[in-house]
């Protein structure tokens, strides 16, 4: 059986720490499906369609022959309804601290109510990415600052781009 990883996220912008995430999702899964989250309520830096390409251009400058393993969807619902309509062996999460780890451990076991047969697998940030974090990433990108230690260079390009920097 073909074991299938969804990592659910903004990802506005991708970061090194994304990266870092479904980078461990490919050593246990055989695909890792990146499904970029679309809320109507929210205005994001970057498009849907900018943020898949991101995504991409990252993927295939980091991972070589293993980006092929990677697909990027957009969805709009629940994670967990996300993961069941993708036939999902498991939704993939990144842990930077132990705030996210009591976060994330109510996600799982709301999931695991809502969708048994939807797995959660925890992957632990590596050295020198887990204080990453788009939100920061964005206002340090907004106020000039340099993110070249916490984003591929396709993303701190695109964002120079969008800032006029």
């Amino acid at each position: 059986m073909k074991r299938i990883a969804l990592y659910t996220g903004s990802f506005d912008p991708f970061t090194n720490g994304h990266l870092d995430v479904l980078r461990q999702g490919l050593g246990i899964a055989d695909e890792v499906i990146v499904a970029i989250g679309i809320h109507p309520g929210k205005a994001p830096m970057f498009s849907f369609e900018e943020r898949k390409d991101l995504v991409y251009a990252c993927v295939d400058a980091a991972c070589g022959e293993d980006s092929k393993r990677v697909k990027v969807v957009a969805f709009d619902n629940l994670a967990v309804e996300a993961a069941r309509g993708q036939n999902t062996s498991f939704m993939l999460r990144g842990l930077r601290n132990t705030t996210d780890f009591d976060y994330e451990m109510q996600m799982a076991g709301m999931n695991g109510e809502m969708a048994p047969e939807v797995g959660t697998v925890f992957v632990p940030a590596s050295p020198g990415t887990g204080h990453i974090t788009g939100t920061l990433v964005r206002q340090i990108a907004k106020m000039g600052g340099d993110v070249s230690a916490f984003v591929p260079p396709a993303v701190e390009n695109a964002l120079k781009e969008k800032l006029g920097g």
